[in-house]
C-alpha cells in the first residue's frame, strides 16, 4: 500500500538572543526512516512526544510547511508520492483524522460537515448527503447528533464525525493522530474499534499514538519511534509476557515500563548499562507523555 524509502526531513530553526536570532540553523525531525504499510492493517506509530510521528504523517499527506527540506521516497500503491500526486489524493484516496477537534468547522452542523467531505472525494450533493447520515448511523451517532454544531458534542463524538468524515471519503489509506486523547475509557473503546472496522474493510490505517497499552488489542504491527528514529517494528504479539521477541532495549523497556507490567525494568543481570539507562528514559518518557 504505502513504502517509505529512506526518508528525511530537516526544518528550519533560529538562535535566541540578540545577535543570534536572524541565523537560521536545521534541526534534523526524521532520520532516515524506511517504512511499509500493508493493505487491510492497523499499523501503530508509537512514540513519547517529540518522536516525529505527526511530522511523519504530515509528509504522507503532502502538509508539511514550504520551508520543510524533505530527502527519500514515498510510493503509493507502486507510484511515486510526490506533491502533486498528494494534493490529487488528499481527501479521496489519503484521509488525515487530526488530532485536533479544532478541525471540525465551529458554524456548520456534524452531517453538513461529513457531506462535505464526500463531495469532496467526488460524490453529488444527493448523494454525499445520504453517505453523511450512512457514516454517522454507522458510528452511532444520532439525529440529534448529526443536526449539533462542534461545541455541542462530547469528545468522544466529536472524533467519531471525524472518522465518518474518512470513511465517506473512501480513502485507501487512513491516518488517525491520536485519536484517543482525552477519552473515558468507552468513548475511547469506541473510536478504536471504529478504526480497526476500516482496516476489515481492506483500507490501511496509521494509528499514531504515545499509548502503546491502547494500541495493541487493534493493532497487527507496532512502530516504535525516538527522535525521529525508527527503533524497531514489531508484530503485536510481540509485546507480551517480558518482550522477548523484541529486538531492540528501548523498545522492551518501554513494553515493560507499562502500568500493567508493574513498571518492571530489565533485571540488572541481564541488562548492560545502557539497557537500563534505556528503561529509565522510557519510563520518564512516558510518564511526560
Amino acid at each position: 500500500m504505502l513504502t517509505i524509502e529512506q526518508l528525511s526531513l530537516r526544518l528550519p530553526h533560529y538562535g535566541t538572543g540578540y545577535a543570534a536570532w536572524w541565523k537560521r540553523s536545521w534541526a534534523t525531525c526524521l532520520d532516515n526512516l524506511s517504512l511499509h504499510f500493508l493493505t487491510g492493517e492497523v499499523h501503530a506509530l508509537v512514540g513519547a512526544s517529540g518522536a516525529g510521528k505527526s511530522l511523519l504523517a504530515y509528509a504522507i499527506m503532502g502538509l508539511l510547511p514550504a520551508s520543510a527540506r524533505l530527502n527519500g521516497q514515498l510510493c503509493y500503491q507502486g507510484q511515486l508520492l510526490d506533491k502533486r500526486s498528494q494534493k490529487t489524493l488528499r481527501g479521496r484516496e489519503l484521509a488525515l483524522i487530526p488530532q485536533s477537534l479544532n478541525a471540525l468547522d465551529p458554524l456548520v452542523r456534524t452531517q453538513r460537515q461529513v457531506a462535505w467531505a464526500a463531495e469532496r472525494a467526488g460524490q453529488s450533493s444527493g448523494s454525499a448527503r445520504q453517505s453523511a447520515r450512512q457514516a454517522l448511523d454507522h458510528y452511532r451517532l444520532d439525529t440529534r447528533a448529526q443536526q449539533a454544531y462542534a461545541h455541542e458534542l462530547s469528545g468522544g463524538m466529536a472524533r467519531r464525525v471525524l472518522t465518518a468524515m474518512a470513511h465517506v471519503s473512501q480513502a485507501q489509506l487512513v491516518i488517525a493522530d491520536e485519536p484517543t486523547v482525552g477519552l473515558d475509557p468507552h468513548q475511547r473503546q469506541r473510536v478504536l474499534a471504529a478504526l480497526r472496522d476500516l482496516a476489515d474493510q481492506g483500507k490501511t490505517v496509521i494509528l499514531i499514538t504515545h499509548d502503546l497499552r491502547h494500541a495493541l488489542p487493534i493493532a497487527d504491527r507496532v512502530t516504535i519511534m525516538r527522535s525521529g528514529k525508527l527503533i524497531e517494528t514489531a508484530p503485536a504479539h510481540a509485546f507480551q509476557g517480558t518482550g522477548r521477541s523484541l529486538t531492540n532495549a528501548y523498545s522492551q523497556a518501554l513494553w515493560l515500563a507499562l502500568p500493567d507490567n508493574a513498571f518492571t525494568l530489565p533485571k540488572p543481570c541481564a541488562a548492560s548499562i545502557a539497557d537500563k539507562a534505556a528503561g529509565i528514559k522510557a519510563q520518564q518518557e512516558i510518564s511526560v507523555a
